[in-house]
Formats: C-alpha cells, sequence, structure tokens
C-alpha cells in the first residue's frame, strides 16, 4: 500500500513539473503580433536610392519581403538566389510581384551597399535600411528576430528570422516561404498569392 502510495505521488509530483514547464515555455517564447495586428505598425525608412519609404511601399502590389543583412554568410545569399529563381520561374505571370530585402545591421547596410546587394538578384526587389530605431519597429510588426552576435575581435555576424512573408496587395500578411523551401513548393505559393491579389 505504501509503494501505491509513493507511486500516485510521484505521478502526481511529475503531472505538476511538467505543466510548469509548459506554462515558462509558454510564458517566455517570443511573442507574435496578434492575427489581426500582424505587419500593421509606422515607421520611417529610406529604400536603396535614400528615398523616404514607410509602410504604405507594401499597397498596391503583391510583395516578398525578406529581413537579413548583406554580411550574411549563408542565409541570406542562399534566400536571395532562390527569389531570382521565383522570379525567373514566374516570368510575365509574377510581372506585379515585388520583392523587399529589409536590412536588420543599418550599422553597416548603407543604401548604396543594399543597391549593390539586391540588384544581382532583380530590379524589382528594393533594398532598405534606417536607423537602428525605425529597424526595431518594422522588425517588431512583422514578429521579426534579429540580434548581434560578436566575433573575434570588433567583428560581428546577425542572428535573424529567415523566413520570406507573402504579402497582399493591402500589405496584409498571407503566409511564408521557409528557409530552403522546395522551389515548386514555393513558387505554387507565390502562384497562390498572386491569384488573390
Amino acid at each position: 500500500m505504501a509503494i501505491k502510495t509513493v507511486r500516485i505521488g510521484l505521478w502526481i509530483a511529475v503531472a505538476v513539473l511538467g505543466l510548469g514547464i509548459a506554462s515558462a515555455a509558454l510564458f517566455l517564447r517570443p511573442q507574435q503580433p496578434a492575427a489581426s495586428t500582424f505587419g500593421s505598425g509606422v515607421y520611417s525608412l529610406v529604400d536603396q536610392d535614400g528615398a523616404p519609404v514607410d509602410q504604405d511601399m507594401f499597397e498596391g502590389h503583391p510583395s516578398v519581403l525578406f529581413f537579413g543583412f548583406t554580411h550574411c554568410p549563408e542565409v541570406c545569399p542562399t534566400t536571395m538566389a532562390e527569389m531570382s529563381t521565383w522570379f525567373e520561374q514566374l516570368g510575365e505571370e509574377g510581372s506585379d510581384l515585388r520583392g523587399y530585402f529589409v536590412s536588420v545591421d543599418p550599422e553597416r547596410d548603407t543604401p548604396a551597399i543594399l543597391g549593390d546587394y539586391v540588384s544581382w538578384v532583380s530590379d524589382r526587389i528594393t533594398g532598405i535600411t534606417g536607423t537602428p530605431e525605425e529597424i526595431a519597429k518594422i522588425a517588431k510588426a512583422w514578429g521579426v528576430y534579429y540580434e548581434k552576435v560578436p566575433l573575434e575581435g570588433e567583428d560581428y555576424t546577425m542572428d535573424h528570422t529567415a523566413s520570406v512573408f507573402l504579402l497582399d496587395t493591402k500589405g496584409e500578411f498571407q503566409g511564408t516561404i521557409a528557409y530552403g523551401e522546395d522551389s515548386t513548393v514555393a513558387v505554387q505559393k507565390l502562384r497562390n498569392l498572386l491569384a488573390k491579389s
């Protein structure tokens, strides 16, 4: 009888511990904006030509939105190359589609540097940068994580969200393309986006 009581007590302790861990994980998880406000926010940035842009830049056409930085060793150049392939595969069907590359490293990514970086992909992709404060605003609006990671000496890299956001003609969120997602699946998602626009 005593062993049975101990066993029941242990099961109760395990259940309480499990609930505690689940609650902590939920509480500590980075907060995504609510679905109704996802992507909404007010920010003042500049494009690769130094022209001012804000949240209205996404309106009037379907868009793909990616957050990254020009010193990125793998994720960003891979994603940009994939974007180039998507545009090529869509051809004239994707003529209204626009792309935006928002830098999470405004300290190094000037408009001119961004212009050089995105120009090899497509003339329909615009580089976006701004002050650290304004970059923080647009990143928060889209639930994007980014963080400076020190390297040897005074060098650093940036950790950041690697998904590509899909936006309709109103600039509203319609889904994502994951990093490294199969090209056929990605292009179909873009076709679905274009069909809704």
